[in-house]
């Protein structure tokens, strides 16, 4: 069960975290998403439920650094990245492949920060 927001601890650099994350690509002409083919969730295409790893401002993209940056533990955004911050001109994946991402694509991530990378839930 999620933390409650006002006691939830902010994400940061410090820290490594585990996370559930479905990537679409944004169409901002008119908001719809189309799935990437990335996803950590078994409902949204992945394999089975396997939390991705990270740790923020390590081997990642800018946009998803300070957009979870902004974030707490146990909760769920939508974090919209313009190409700039994303991958920017160059394609990511292959076309037909696993995951596909064209050149400078508007990124949405959904993610859910489940918590700290080997922290122990608290016990009662």
């Amino acid at each position: 069960e999620p933390l409650p927001e006002e006691t939830a601890p902010a994400v940061t650099r410090e820290h490594r975290y585990s996370s559930m994350v479905t990537l679409y690509i944004e169409n901002t002409s008119d908001g719809s998403k189309t799935p990437s083919g990335w996803s950590t969730r078994k409902s949204d295409g992945a394999a089975a439920d396997k939390p991705f790893e990270f740790q923020p401002g390590a081997n990642l993209i800018k946009g998803w650094t300070e957009g979870v940056l902004e974030m707490k533990e146990g909760e769920r955004s939508l974090i919209h990245i313009p190409p700039e911050l994303g991958y920017g001109d160059g394609p990511v994946g292959s076309p037909g492949g696993a995951f596909y991402i064209p050149a400078n694509s508007h990124l949405l991530f959904d993610i859910e920060i489940l918590g700290k990378v080997g922290a122990k839930e608290a016990e009662f």
